[in-house]
């Protein structure tokens, strides 16, 4: 297996004996545990989206300065890729509900079970790599449209409606000709071979964008 494509648990607590604690209890099972202090010191050490590794984010409640929730908020905004599991030894129900709500994989009060945890961890780490081929597939369909001129764009969404290249020509005051030269261009840019094809890629961008 490759390095990228290891499996990576963050943990963020303020517990130093907790984080060394369940860093020693992944690494016994063989994955590869990073330990931060602080939702701060995460946050200056997140990579880039494309280097992100499958993982996933072990997370407690209440720390000083940033909370646990208010870091799960900000990365769920940002579109964070991993699932994130909180393990605290401050739950309440209110607390793991709002967890829950913003998209929580799961909610652990300590003292925990080890084989529970575990478990739980190796479920999140099968999402993650769901949801990073998800984020990967969103990206290179990003990147296929931002080449598309507006032209090509309005040609592609009047294709997508189904609408026959006159009817297209005649909305945007170019003549047929010109439609089938845009229509074209779009295909090649992004490398749609069917006009299935394209509705795909476009429909696989607006799934993902809705995750």
């Amino acid at each position: 297996m490759n390095d990228i494509d290891a499996p990576l648990v963050l943990i963020v607590d303020d517990d130093e004996a907790m984080r060394s604690s369940m860093a020693f209890l992944f690494s016994s099972v063989g994955l590869e545990a990073k330990v931060h202090a602080s939702a701060a010191e995460l946050l200056a050490e997140l990579p880039p989206d494309e280097s992100v590794r499958p993982g996933v984010l072990v997370l407690d409640v209440r720390m000083p300065e940033m909370s646990g929730l208010e870091l799960q908020r900000r990365l769920v905004n940002s579109q964070f890729p991993l699932p994130i599991i909180f393990v605290t030894g401050h739950g309440d129900v209110p607390i793991a509900v709002e967890t829950l709500k913003v998209g929580a994989f799961d909610f652990i009060e300590k003292p925990f079970k080890e084989q529970y945890l575990l478990d739980s961890v190796a479920a999140a780490i099968q999402l993650s790599r769901t949801n990073l081929a998800l984020y990967a597939q969103r990206r290179s369909v990003e990147e296929k449209l931002s080449r598309l001129g507006r032209r090509e764009v309005e040609v592609m969404n009047g294709v997508l409606a189904g609408k026959p290249n006159k009817v297209i020509a005649h909305e945007l005051d170019l003549s047929i000709k010109s439609i089938e030269v845009y229509r074209a261009s779009v295909m090649s840019k992004m490398q749609a071979s069917s006009l299935v094809e394209l509705a795909r890629l476009v429909d696989a961008l607006a799934y993902s964008n809705t995750r």
